[in-house]
């Protein structure tokens, strides 16, 4: 909610209240559509660029209004250069993380619900720093917008270092080429950074629907997947949603004094429960249902525990998706050896449970959910030396 005098945040408002919002300066009710269009087609940041408006509103605008609502505080860029994780100041202080990961034809954009996070998982670095709020709609789109806006810039960047070289790949354009993979947008969203996004849940959907919408980013819905730690209501709520997105359910352990240790949520759900709520989800809406198991050494990644998972899923539509640990710094708990993953996999395979293993990104960038706002935090904390 706005702040009396503070300015009216644009990405907050929902395409109704746009209109109203609209209505209200004298407009005609097509001026929202349009400026609908340059907010989430064309990413304008500012209304000067937004040259079908009328000089009056554009003018308002300017005067009332806020378009942005994400500073960039640091950024950090893994060797290979395909991992991008930038943390961003909210208008109030706060900080969150978005990370860019790309692949040969699709660009992955994993971003925050909230600024910290309540769930206490142990092996997660969000975690030690608590819930401080939840994000508005506009906040979790203006993620988006922006490595949008990154990516189709680095597109136009590779397609004039060509057009330079007469089509030929000159040294420009091969170093464009490394930037920007064949996909010059965001192809993928997973909300998996920072928070619990079904603690959030009105304020997600929200900017869901603005992400889907053909008028706005649009995005497809099965482009789309949303992570949960276990919260029961807000999977038989997701269930009942009309949009495909897809559900991941973040696990990590088949038994509830394992998991109960790792996502302290499972005391109030276990997994009895937990698993209950997946399969209403499943007959509900007959799509598959992911899991997701961080593999840690010595901690959850036996073969016992393997074929007690294998065990639960039994009969589910389901896949286990496999993460290689992100380590934070001082945790004790530690990426899985190879060796160990391969065998999980081969006993999960064997009873016929889908199964991949994440290709590890990010790892020399700290890329794992709240570390980088961690090391900021603790270097704004730490007196310079001399």
């Amino acid at each position: 909610m706005n702040q009396p005098n503070a300015p009216l945040r644009l990405l907050d408002l929902a395409p109704a209240a746009l209109r109203e919002q609209v209505a209200a300066w004298g407009q005609p009710a097509y001026r929202a559509d349009q400026l609908y269009q340059w907010l989430y087609q064309r990413l304008a940041v500012d209304p000067a660029e937004m040259s079908n408006l009328p000089a009056s509103l554009r003018q308002r605008l300017a005067e009332e209004a806020q378009i942005e609502l994400l500073t960039p505080a640091a950024e950090s860029v893994s060797s290979d250069g395909h991992t991008t994780k930038t943390l961003f100041r909210l208008h109030d202080g706060q900080l969150i993380e978005t990370v860019l990961m790309r692949y040969d034809r699709r660009n992955t954009l994993c971003i925050s619900s909230q600024a910290g996070c309540a769930m206490g998982c142990t092996f997660c670095a969000t975690a030690q720093m608590g819930l401080q709020r939840n994000l508005t709609p506009g906040e979790i789109v203006a993620q988006v917008l922006y490595f949008e806006r990154w990516l189709r810039q680095q597109g136009d960047e590779r397609t004039a270092a060509r057009a330079g070289s007469g089509g030929k790949e000159s040294p420009a354009a091969a170093h464009a080429s490394h930037l920007t993979p064949h996909a010059s947008r965001v192809s993928n969203i997973v909300v998996m950074g920072m928070g619990e996004p079904l603690a959030n849940y009105a304020n997600l959907w929200q900017a869901l629907r603005t992400l889907v919408d053909p008028a706005g980013f649009g995005l497809g819905a099965r482009k789309i997947t949303v992570s949960t730690v276990g919260l029961v209501p807000g999977i038989d709520r997701f269930a009942e949603e009309e949009l495909q997105i897809n559900l991941a359910v973040s696990l990590h352990a088949p038994n509830d004094a394992l998991r109960a240790t790792l996502t302290p949520i499972n005391r109030r759900y276990p997994i009895a429960e937990l698993i209950a709520a997946c399969r209403r989800y499943v007959a509900r809406t007959h799509r598959r249902i992911s899991f997701e198991y961080a593999m840690m050494a010595g901690i959850n990644d036996t073969p016992a525990l393997a074929e007690e998972l294998a065990a639960l899923l039994h009969g589910l539509l389901c896949h286990v998706n496999l993460i290689p640990l992100n380590p934070v710094v001082g945790s004790p708990f530690q990426p899985s050896r190879r060796a160990d993953v391969d065998a999980f996999v081969a006993i999960l395979e064997a009873h016929g449970i889908p199964t991949t293993l994440r290709l590890r990104r990010g790892i020399d960038i700290n890329a794992g959910c709240g570390q980088l706002r961690a090391r900021v935090a603790q270097s704004t904390r730490t007196p310079s030396a001399g």
